[in-house]
């Protein structure tokens, strides 16, 4: 697959660094991928500007902040058509229990990953909110028992 971004290494270390630990200061990045702050600084607001870097957030504790259960929903629509797919996402950016949402294919039309304090909110939102939206077909549900990975969304297999 071609890149889609004028990347040198420099570049990717900045990226993985950043990855790891958004929070470091600049001079601290500079130090980490061998070059002085003022070009850093610059490589990285060119990175956001073009949209490589979408932003910075805390990675937050659920279990520590009461949020124990993880799960996961397959969600099969009705119709698929361009209209119904897209009314169905804008609708899952209403629901605070789902913290990440994909269109997929195969069997079903969306996987969302959701997050509750307790088993009994999570089946609430699955019965009175997720079965009874309008078009929702099928829901198949999957609780987790641990995760096992926790690593950045971009893997860095480049320079």
């Amino acid at each position: 697959m071609p890149l889609k971004a004028d990347l040198d290494a420099i570049d990717w270390k900045i990226l993985r660094e950043l990855q790891a630990d958004g929070r470091m200061t600049n001079v601290e990045l500079s130090n980490r991928v061998g070059i002085s702050a003022p070009p850093c600084l610059r490589r990285v607001k060119r990175l956001e500007e073009t949209g490589i870097i979408r932003g910075y957030r805390a990675l937050l504790n659920a279990p520590a902040l009461g949020l124990d259960v993880v799960a996961f929903c397959l969600v099969g629509l009705h119709h698929q058509s361009d209209a119904e797919l897209r009314t169905f996402a804008e609708r899952t950016r209403g629901w605070p229990i789902v913290r990440d949402a994909w269109m997929v294919s195969g069997e079903s039309d969306f996987l969302l990953h959701c997050v509750a304090s307790d088993l009994g909110a999570f089946q609430t939102f699955v019965i009175e909110e997720l079965t009874s939206t309008p078009n929702v077909d099928t829901v198949r549900t999957a609780l987790t028992i641990r995760r096992v990975k926790d690593e950045g969304l971009v893997s860095f297999e480049r320079p």
